[in-house]
């Protein structure tokens, strides 16, 4: 075991709950960063904190990453050789609504991120990107390899910019940085804003699902749990310098830096119908339907080439999605009180 903890950023959040999870459940120490901010109710963050406070190796920092002293008195504390990065500013469409809160968090609280990995020498950084960077992209699968220059979101934009400067920072100081690309991840404590959770609460209420662009979009869904062992299993999988990269002919996955991005997905789309069905017959009762126009920001399929991924790893996601869809409901029941959701 290395001598120094594990850094886990937005450790009470969905994905980084499951990851931080996944290494104490491992025997790793783990440092958990969390702002607890109000984006969503609070409570659902506390109860992640709860479950991992039940490892004697997990220690908890309250800290906005936007704290430029706060995250430099961090680092200089446990000068992380492993950081996991996962705290960010989320959602599509509230950023619309509070573009602000993209740029403090995702971009100047990534800084602080990196800079914290230079000054400590951190042996390998991975750091959360997202599908959104493929913005209007049409050809599917998508591919690393693909350029990403067209988001559509402010969002999308915000993780592209993550990815300019990880790479920026490893091609000056060498340090070894991952790009994570999630593809629509879902499962058991999940956000309120999501869609299985907006939609298995809508159906025990009794009260009409929304589905934009009249129903017709398809999502590469991914099990949280596949992603977190992604995570876990690519955090030893350091990246190397690619001696064949080229200025001549860039292959925007890799670099003569020390850098790379893999696409985190399942390789499976699914139509929106199929999982409002799948959520039908998990919870027992029939969905209201309400059929609205494309959201702006937002496409209409996404799907994931993990090739890379099963490549270095000899794993990728591929838990079904009716399988993952029970795990969830079983899960939501539990958590919500049966009936009545509570959050």
């Amino acid at each position: 075991m290395l001598a120094s903890p594990i850094l886990v950023t937005g450790a009470a959040g969905f994905i980084g709950f499951h990851v931080a999870r996944l290494l104490l459940a491992n025997g790793r120490d783990v440092i958990g960063l969390d702002n607890l901010n109000a984006y969503y109710d609070p409570r659902l963050k506390d109860a992640r904190l709860a479950e991992l406070a039940r490892y004697n190796t997990f220690r908890f920092r309250k800290l906005d990453l936007s704290d430029r002293d706060g995250m430099a008195a961090l680092f200089a504390e446990h000068s992380f050789a492993q950081v996991v990065h996962l705290a960010a500013q989320a959602g599509v469409r509230h950023s619309l609504s509070a573009p602000h809160d993209y740029i403090n968090s995702n971009i100047s609280g990534f800084l602080n991120v990196l800079e914290g990995c230079r000054r400590a020498e951190t042996r390998h950084l991975l750091y959360a990107s997202s599908s959104s960077v493929y913005g209007a992209n049409t050809k599917l699968p998508f591919s690393a390899a693909q350029n990403v220059d067209h988001p559509l979101s402010l969002y999308g934009a915000s993780k592209k910019v993550n990815e300019l400067m990880a790479h920026a920072y490893s091609n000056l100081f060498d340090l070894p940085v991952t790009g994570l690309r999630f593809f629509t991840v879902y499962g058991p404590w999940g956000r309120p804003d999501m869609a299985m959770w907006l939609f298995a609460a809508a159906i025990l209420k009794g009260e009409p699902i929304e589905l934009f662009n009249g129903g017709d979009m398809w999502r590469d869904f991914t099990y949280v749990d596949d992603v977190a062992t992604s995570v876990v299993k690519l955090i030893d999988h350091v990246p190397q310098v690619n001696a064949a990269w080229s200025g001549d002919d860039p292959d925007p996955a890799t670099s003569r830096a020390p850098w790379r991005v893999y696409n985190i997905g399942n390789h499976t789309p699914v139509h929106l119908f199929e999982v409002v069905r799948l959520l039908e017959l998990a919870l027992g009762r029939k969905a209201i339907l309400e059929l609205m126009p494309m959201q702006p920001g937002d496409v209409r399929e996404t799907c994931a080439d993990v090739g890379d991924l099963q490549k270095a790893l000899g794993f990728s996601p591929d838990t079904p999605i009716a399988v993952g869809i029970k795990k969830f409901v079983d899960w939501f029941r539990a958590f919500t009180g049966f009936e009545k959701a509570r959050l």
